[in-house]
């Protein structure tokens, strides 16, 4: 069994009665909206002297298996997939059921279940795998991979509190050969790729359109604070290629095997990411260079925008969802001022470090973000993490785009608030399009989570009819 570790970066104690009341609002606040850029939640105030035990305070009854929202939120990322044939019904649901059964036991148990079910749902899928291979049935073997793939990536997502822990890497290059061999006995035609980028490479993989005997329009897709390169072929990749697009997926710093395997970490200005990208793709046979569209998801949707400030040679952008500030979502999020957060994260550093630190091992949403955007982000401390997001915003950039850009919202924004009107609202009016998914088409979670034929319908249909504008 794999046990979670405290946050190692700072002492980690009880949030004591007589904290300063404005950092007390903070936290409190911050467990009751959920954190920037992790799975979803709306969960109600903690306790703040909570003692060792206590369930998690992220809990609702309306949820589907577990009452944790953002558990709940990972197993629909996961359910999600079946549409793609990257997991299926049955076994995602009773490997959630088992983790269940931790949840009234605190947050460290329930994420050591979550770690160890799903890890013995991937490798009992994986054997079904080799054993069709084995005995000559290449798409049952390749389907079994493909799951398996799935959940490998589902047991590591909770590992980040200890980023020493070799089981994050064990399980990447699992989840990694897994997704190859599932896409290659499926049928699917693809190759993976190294893309130069100062020095080193970003992983990455080009499905093309068709036989690549003509050129194609093609979609350049990256995920944002958490996903993978592997996730876009779910995602995006499968439903784009159906359409008629290249697609080339890949990590960019402080995704999948960038932070992983290479140590990188994100970085404000993403245009340094994405031109070596661009260049790398347009060299390619089959590739139209006038009809390239760069799609960011969850946190993507401020990277995206911003590679796009810079980079011309676009022809529209996709950000779902839409971000314009980070820093500032994170100070609507607390209810406060950015002067006001700011004013608290540099002049109570030391106690905020320890109140985030008490804090967090009562709510795993709070948990996962601050643990996980730590390691991302290279940075020690949850007030550097909360520091470090003052450089991500579109101010200054967001009228410098000169493509067509499809803001994408979500009803229940769990977690990025208004930050997509605010995007919209701060592009070119020449250059901007709002499209808003609701919860009662059932495409309301974050990034259109368990929705992903509606959500593929109508962003595609957008992009068909842009790139159409012209020719």
């Amino acid at each position: 069994m794999r046990h979670a570790y405290p946050l190692s970066a700072v002492p980690v104690h009880m949030v004591p009665v007589h904290a300063p009341p404005v950092l007390l609002a903070l936290l409190l606040v911050l467990l009751a909206a959920g954190c920037t850029g992790g799975p979803s939640g709306s969960p109600p105030p903690g306790t703040p002297a909570a003692p060792p035990g206590t369930p998690v305070a992220n809990a609702s009854p309306a949820t589907l298996v577990f009452q944790d929202r953002s558990l709940y939120f990972e197993l629909v990322r996961t359910l999600g997939k079946t549409y793609e044939h990257g997991a299926d019904l049955g076994e995602s649901l009773e490997t959630a059921r088992r983790i269940a059964a931790a949840e009234g036991r605190g947050l460290h148990p329930v994420l050591a279940a979550w770690h160890d079910e799903w890890n013995a749902t991937a490798d009992r899928i994986h054997a079904i795998g080799v054993e069709a291979e084995r005995r000559g049935h290449p798409v049952s073997a390749g389907e079994a991979y493909l799951r398996a793939s799935e959940y490998y990536r589902a047991a590591e997502f909770f590992l980040h509190d200890d980023p020493s822990d070799p089981e994050i890497v064990q399980l990447w290059d699992r989840m990694h050969a897994d997704f190859v061999r599932g896409l290659t006995l499926t049928g699917v035609r693809f190759e993976e790729v190294e893309i130069p980028y100062e020095g080193t490479t970003l992983h990455g993989y080009f499905f093309a359109a068709g036989d690549g005997s003509r050129r194609a329009p093609t979609v350049i897709v990256h995920q944002g604070f958490d996903g993978t390169a592997e996730e876009c072929w779910y995602g995006v990749g499968a439903g784009a290629v159906r359409r008629g697009y290249n697609v080339l997926a890949f990590d960019g710093p402080g995704q999948g095997r960038s932070v992983r395997k290479q140590g990188l970490h994100f970085r404000p200005d993403w245009e340094a990411v994405v031109t070596p990208v661009v260049d790398w793709v347009i060299a390619r046979p089959g590739v139209d260079p006038d009809r390239l569209v760069l799609y960011g998801i969850s946190m993507g949707g401020y990277l995206a925008p911003r590679a796009a400030a810079s980079e011309h040679r676009l022809r529209a952008v996709v950000a779902n969802e839409g971000v314009y500030d980070v820093f500032e979502n994170d100070a609507d999020s607390a209810r406060m001022t950015t002067a006001a957060l700011r004013d608290l994260l540099y002049n109570q550093t030391g106690e905020y470090n320890r109140y985030v630190a008490g804090m967090i091992e009562h709510d795993i949403q709070l948990y996962w973000a601050t643990t996980h955007g730590m390691w991302a982000f290279g940075v020690s401390t949850p007030a550097d993490l909360m520091k470090a997001h003052e450089a991500y915003t579109m101010n200054g950039s967001a009228d410098r785009i000169t493509c067509p850009v499809l803001v994408v919202d979500v009803e229940e924004n769990q977690f990025f608030g208004s930050q997509a009107r605010r995007l919209y609202d701060a592009l070119p009016p020449a250059h901007r399009a709002l499209l808003t998914f609701s919860g009662k088409e059932g495409a309301g979670l974050h990034c259109q989570a368990g929705a992903q034929a509606l959500g593929s319908q109508r962003i595609f249909d957008w992009l068909d009819e842009e790139l159409a504008r012209g020719r």
